[in-house]
Formats: structure tokens, sequence, C-alpha cells
């Protein structure tokens, strides 16, 4: 089983704009991530796939692998689906740009998803964290999915789901982290099939294999790391690096 990692890098970003280029501890955030996933040694290659022509180079400069995006794309999804097109693969991660504290326990339990699936019934996995503060649980920056008993994903949402109106019950909460395992053909699918009003609602790409029975195998890390996508979180990433 050929599997690789693909970065996607947008250089626009409305709360933060550049925050992949900005300096964490004396290399952009960008590269700190690229370097992370290469450490984990779980992928045949790594690739930076970009929009910028900025990131492109940057990666390039360090030895690293990029790849500059020909189409438009809004989703890292899409972006994905043009580069790995062509490419002879059987499973590609998607390691989200903004995270450089990406860790080898959270990517591997993603990648044995797959060995465990002779079948072939999933068609993609991803990662799920426990939240217990009210403030994450109420907020429409933190993506919360539900799953059934064999921790598939029922939905996703900005929401607070479950609703707990039943006030002697404490369900668990859980963040989903944008980080992707796809079988080639589901992120190719992906990119073939129009957006659905759940998914432009919510603006969680995740949504759109929901929608067209796709089956995503959920996993859970505790594993939180810190996602920037705003400048306090790239001064938090720069105390936690140290």
């Amino acid at each position: 089983m050929k599997i690789i990692a693909m970065i996607p890098a947008r250089y626009a970003a409305s709360r933060f704009p550049g925050k992949l280029m900005q300096d964490l501890a004396g290399k952009p955030v960008i590269v700190r991530t690229y370097e992370a996933a290469v450490a984990t040694e779980l992928f045949d290659e790594v690739y930076v796939v970009t929009d910028s022509r900025l990131i492109f180079e940057t990666i390039q400069e360090c030895g690293g692998k990029a790849l500059m995006s020909v189409e438009e794309h809004e989703t890292g999804s899409d972006r994905i689906a043009e580069a790995v097109r062509n490419m002879d693969i059987d499973i590609v991660v998607n390691v989200q740009g903004d995270e450089p504290f990406t860790d080898r326990e959270s990517l591997s339990g993603l990648i044995e998803v797959f060995r465990q699936d002779p079948n072939r019934e999933i068609d993609l996995a991803s990662l799920m964290t426990r939240i217990t503060e009210k403030e994450d649980i109420e907020s429409p920056n933190t993506v919360k999915v539900i799953v059934d008993q064999r921790n598939f994903a029922l939905y996703f949402s900005r929401s607070v789901i479950p609703f707990p109106r039943a006030v002697d019950i404490s369900p668990a909460y859980y963040k989903h982290k944008g980080v992707y395992a796809f079988r080639k053909q589901a992120v190719l699918d992906f990119k073939q099939l129009p957006m659905l009003p759940l998914e432009a609602a919510e603006k969680i790409e995740a949504i759109r294999y929901l929608e067209y029975g796709k089956k995503i195998k959920m996993v859970e890390t505790h594993v939180t790391g810190i996602e920037i996508d705003t400048p306090e979180d790239l001064e938090k990433a720069k105390a936690a690096w140290k």
C-alpha cells in the first residue's frame, strides 16, 4: 500500500493572512509542518501543494517537495484531488499546513484504519479529540462531530452537538481535527461532486462526503496540538516550541 502525505497550503487566510509564512522558532510555519510530517517516517512521500509561489519556493529551498496548483480551489480536498490525479498511490493523508505539532501517533492511527479494512468499506478516516471546556463546545470555530457505536461519523457541525436537552445526562463532545486520510478514489470523487446545502450552510467540507454516502471512520486522539488560526495561536505555538 503506497501512502503519501499532502499538505494543502493557501497563502490567503481570512482570520490570519499569510500565517503559513510566519516565523516559528526560526523557520516559517509551513516548513515546520512539512518537517514534522517527514519526521513521522510514515509516508513514501510528503508534498506541500499550494497556490502561492512564495510557499512553493520556500519549501523547495529547504529541500522539500512542493507542487503548484493549476486550478482555483475552495477546499483542501479539491487541491489534493488535483495533485494526486495522476499519481500511483493508494492512500493520501491530508496534513493541515497550520499544525506544526503534527505527531506520529495520531497519523499512524489513521493509516491503521485502512490496514484493518480488507474489504475496502471505509472511504476516509479523520481525527477527533475530546473537548470539555464550555467555550470550545459552544464556539462556532470549533467543528464538533458525533459518531455511532463503531466510531463512524454521523454528522459534523459548528453548533453544539449533541444538544444537552436532558440535564441529567452528560454527553461526550468531540472536536473534529481537520486531518484526513483518503482512499485515492474518495478524494477524486469529492472534486467531481457538487456542494450540497448542508455543506454550504456549515462550511465544513467533511459533510460533503456524508451527503454522498461516503463512510468516514473517526479516530480519537489525545494529542491536541496547536492549530495556528490567529496571531494569538502563533504566540502559543512559539511558547510551546520553547
